[in-house]
């Protein structure tokens, strides 16, 4: 699934085509994705001219004066500014048609995105009880400090839930435990203010390097553009069990985090 780094990337990329332009049709080709898609898309988009592109966590808001558009890319979405005649492929479930000849095409082999609408002044009910952003003001050491006294559960899980800070999924997180030395299964509420100093810093650094570098091409991310993230070329413990750390030569091992896969090095990590 695309991590906060990768829904930036696209973000970034769609900006550019998106923000000023007016939405003159939408053309659904099928009713629902992983949800109904709600009949608001198609009575309020057209006409409307996209204000903003947002991201919230993993989501992306089309913001107009009418309301949102929000969508998320699941496991295999894409999104895609292409000419209005560009014949659609097999998946491409739903057009954006804008002005001045180009269409917003979403592809979804595996129909685990989503397309729905949020009004205005509302926060919709899956952007709710969402943690700060991670490279955002209100994250750094001292609240994950805050929120993991008194909490047993392992901090990798700690770290990728949405409500103490959005957007940190299972590559980051396990590399950013790494760069803090930090054991994947030790209980949250047992990692001492300090440590969450560092360990929020390498978050920060880590995504912020991984969205320069357009993220993490793992089976199916391809950037707005067309072209893989190169992230993955300088990870240090995802997708490495049983190969050698390449900080002390020790040999990383995988384990199960909260019933995910998660690799970390024995001798660096503690």
């Amino acid at each position: 699934m695309p991590e906060l780094p990768e829904v930036e990337t696209t973000r970034r990329g769609l900006a550019p085509h998106l923000e000023g332009r007016r939405i003159e049709a939408v053309l659904l080709r099928r009713p629902d994705l992983r949800w109904p898609i709600p009949p608001e898309i198609v009575r309020r988009l057209p006409g409307q001219r996209i204000e903003t592109i947002e991201r919230r966590a993993k989501y992306l808001l089309l913001h107009t004066a009418a309301g949102s558009a929000l969508v998320h890319l699941g496991m295999s979405g894409a999104l895609r500014v292409l000419p209005n005649d560009a014949p659609p492929r097999p998946h491409d479930h739903y057009d954006l048609r804008l002005e001045g000849g180009r269409v917003l095409r979403y592809t979804d082999p595996r129909r685990f995105g989503c397309l729905l609408w949020q009004a205005p002044g509302q926060v919709h009910p899956l952007l709710a009880g969402l943690g700060p952003e991670p490279l955002g003001p209100d994250f750094d050491g001292d609240h994950l400090w805050r929120r993991a006294q008194g909490r047993t559960a392992p901090v990798k899980a700690f770290l990728m839930d949405a409500s103490v800070v959005v957007g940190v999924g299972n590559i980051y997180a396990a590399e950013a435990l790494f760069a803090a030395g930090i054991h994947p299964l030790r209980a949250a509420g047992r990692v001492s203010r300090a440590r969450y100093a560092v360990l929020a810093a390498a978050v920060r650094t880590i995504l912020a390097g991984a969205i320069r570098r357009g993220g993490t091409t793992l089976r199916d991310f391809i950037g707005p553009d067309g072209l893989p993230g190169y992230f993955v070329q300088e990870l240090n413990v995802y997708g490495r069990a049983s190969r050698p750390c390449r900080r002390c030569g020790a040999v990383i091992r995988r384990i199960e985090v909260g019933q995910r896969g998660s690799c970390y090095c024995p001798r660096c990590q503690r």
